[in-house]
């Protein structure tokens, strides 16, 4: 092995910083960078968007402005954005709903997963399984037998038909065996105003929405949906740990961001690279974990593969309960 000289020693940690640097800098957009988020303003996926805007403008030299675009589930944000040129200036912030669920409840689902291609992960959080003051259960188990007890007699809410929340729900009442009345709501403020009140018995709620009610006393948590549990809540459990039955159960509402087909790989290595760099910092790893949520980064190879699992797992699920809804 040849011996490396003084001077090449001496070069070598100035090597390493310049490599990083090109790795980082990539392919640059050469006018204004458009975020189209398929929710409202305020909510998780828009404050995701946000940041990444607020990164890109100063990493990328141009401005990044976010665009929501809210509406039947998020399809519309999604049609919208699949209408553009797929050159990069034009970002997806997709989430659980139109990028996972959509595809398998909807009978009539204006495009197919092939027409995206995933970046990468911006964030991932559990929902929390709570109840009312009133339900006689500190624990899944003990929930479980009451609503064996009571088939059909206790009710539990959602943010709405087919959201994150109610099929959380869904698959928790088929791996359990247990039964309970549905009561849509209008998002998932309203449904917890409910079941504060002893309207509604229980609930999968996202623990970003749900931790003040939990931390004030008014509802009790009893376990949250990820495998491992969550540092905002360390004595509630994973819902895995509490039964047998649960052992698979595993629950995330997450946020990444995609390109459309046809998107260069250099954008797309692009794109994945700023949010690595932004996920690093200390700003984005205290607004997540304000939230209750962990980074979802990886590569383009592996959000891909997370995000076609969580489509062949909730296309079990929905198909087992029969649901199917239409595109209004």
């Amino acid at each position: 092995m040849p011996a490396i000289t003084r001077r090449a020693a001496l070069a070598l940690p100035l090597a390493i910083p310049a490599l990083s640097r090109a790795r980082a800098e990539g392919w640059r957009p050469t006018q204004q960078v458009r975020i189209i988020c398929p929710a409202a303003a305020g909510g998780t996926a828009d404050m995701m968007a946000r940041l990444l805007g607020q990164h890109l403008t100063t990493a990328w030299g141009q401005t990044a402005v976010v665009d929501n675009r809210s509406g039947a589930g998020g399809i519309i944000g999604t049609q919208e954005f699949l209408r553009q040129p797929a050159d990069g200036h034009t970002i997806l912030s997709g989430n659980i709903g139109p990028q996972a669920i959509g595809y398998s409840l909807y009978r009539n689902f204006p495009y197919t997963p092939d027409k995206l291609i995933p970046v990468a992960g911006s964030v991932r959080g559990p929902n929390v399984l709570v109840v009312h003051p009133s339900v006689p259960a500190r624990t899944v188990p003990e929930l479980v037998a009451h609503l064996k007890a009571n088939p059909g007699r206790l009710s539990y809410g959602s943010p709405g038909i087919g959201q994150s929340g109610h099929l959380t729900s869904v698959w928790f009442s088929q791996l359990t065996g247990t039964e309970g009345i549905h009561i849509p709501f209008r998002g998932a403020g309203p449904a917890a105003i409910e079941l504060v009140a002893g309207n509604i018995q229980y609930m999968w709620d996202n623990l970003s929405s749900g931790i003040e009610q939990i931390r004030g006393g008014r509802v009790r948590a009893l376990a949250v949906s990820s495998a491992e549990r969550n540092p905002q809540l360390p004595d509630v459990p994973a819902a895995r740990e509490t039964m047998p039955e649960l052992d698979k159960f595993e629950v995330n509402t997450w946020f990444g961001k995609f390109y459309a087909a046809g998107t260069p790989n250099a954008v797309v290595q692009a794109l994945n690279e700023q949010m690595r760099i932004l996920a690093e910092t200390d700003n984005f790893k205290a607004r997540v974990a304000q939230i209750g949520s962990v980074s979802l980064w990886g590569t383009p190879d592996q959000f891909g593969t997370f995000v076609t699992a969580e489509i062949e797992k909730w296309r079990a699920v929905i198909q087992r309960e029969g649901l199917q809804m239409d595109v209004s």
